[in-house]
């Protein structure tokens, strides 16, 4: 069956092929020009931060993040097993060892008791990661880290948009890592942000981003750093995008609140937002009450033109990271019930109530 509605598609509409033009006829088409600037000063705004520094993609975004924070062998950073895998493939990168925590039922957010039984004296740092949109208990873990004098790394990949009692996340801990690949609430293709409100990791990540180049001898470097510097064509395309995030956001909001009204009386629970957050949902999630219906409606749905996801596979379960294989339920639930619906802003209220339908007629059959 053909795919009607993908379950993810990004928005172009605006002024991206404008921007992209203007490199090409510049010819500043790599990591330097005007739109890396732009870009960068622009989104620390957006999200209310004193620095942001633009990189490659957003998984090098949480390497650069750990790496400028001295992270590395024998260090413990705790970090949530049901997340997408780049967040734990970057603290191994460093050397460090992922400690995983389990979730909270209501918001499938790190789980601050968990966290806090996870501390041993190799803990380092705690990465927080605001998982499809939802923000994590910030208050419950900024007061962990400063208990134990932890530094608190954000993931921030699924959640341009997303507030915490009225504050935009990524600006709560010491540094944050934004994502921009073609599935993110913006896109840039591929790229990423780093973002802080302390100028010495500022410095630092551009310092390390940038091949480890020394700021006053040309060619000289001091450091072993890395090539993650993003292009200035893939900036035009984040500037053009950022122009339209609040348009995306509320659009997304609107969606979530369809899919939430239209599933209400049907066996699946859907990912609400609680009252601390202003929930960006990247994307809109469901929980099926039986985890041997996921696959089946999953099927269903592709059979009829509707292209879903599964939720994450919680990491702890991974053959390179069970080594010493511990429970997490509250994860291990979410992963093997949970379904991500089509949720990008190009989608109508028609195309949301058709999906509906459709699993109205999954559980209608007898399911």
């Amino acid at each position: 069956m053909e795919i009607r509605i993908p379950v993810y598609q990004p928005s172009l509409t605006g002024n991206e092929k404008k921007y992209v033009n203007e490199c090409l006829d510049s010819t500043w088409i790599s990591s330097k020009g005007k739109f890396i600037q732009l870009f960068e000063q622009n989104f620390a705004h957006f999200v209310n931060a004193k620095y942001a520094a633009s990189v490659s993609n957003g998984t090098v975004a949480l390497h650069l993040a750990l790496v400028v924070l001295g992270i590395g062998p024998g260090d413990e950073v705790i970090v949530p097993t049901l997340t997408y895998i780049a967040s734990v493939n970057a603290i191994t990168y460093t050397g460090a060892k992922p400690v995983f925590v389990d979730s909270l039922n209501d918001t499938w957010q790190m789980d601050p008791a968990d966290v806090e039984r996870k501390i041993t004296p190799n803990t380092k740092a705690i990465m927080a990661v605001h998982l499809y949109g939802h923000a994590c208990d910030m208050d419950a873990l900024t007061t962990i880290t400063k208990k134990h004098a932890l530094f608190l790394v954000e993931d921030c990949a699924e959640a341009i948009g997303t507030e915490y009692k009225g504050k935009h996340v990524g600006t709560f801990g010491d540094i944050a890592a934004f994502s921009f690949f073609g599935n993110k609430m913006i896109t840039t293709g591929e790229g990423g942000m780093v973002v802080t409100n302390d100028q010495t990791i500022y410095d630092r990540s551009v310092h390390y981003k940038g091949q480890g180049l020394s700021k006053h001898r040309f060619y000289w470097h001091d450091v072993v750093g890395y090539n993650y510097r993003m292009t200035n064509i893939c900036a035009a395309i984040g500037l053009a995008q950022l122009e339209q995030a609040n348009v995306f956001i509320e659009r997304k909001q609107k969606i979530a609140h369809l899919y939430a009204q239209k599933l209400k009386d049907l066996p699946v629970k859907f990912h609400h937002t609680t009252p601390d957050t202003k929930h960006s949902f990247w994307m809109c999630s469901i929980l099926v009450n039986d985890p041997a219906n996921r696959d089946l409606l999953m099927d269903y749905l592709g059979q009829n033109g509707v292209e879903t996801r599964p939720l994450f596979y919680p990491v702890h379960t991974m053959p390179m990271y069970a080594q010493s294989f511990h429970r997490h339920p509250v994860a291990e639930d979410l992963g093997w019930r949970g379904i991500n619906l089509p949720s990008y802003p190009g989608l109508t209220d028609e195309q949301v109530n058709e999906v509906c339908l459709h699993i109205k007629a999954f559980f209608e059959a007898g399911h």
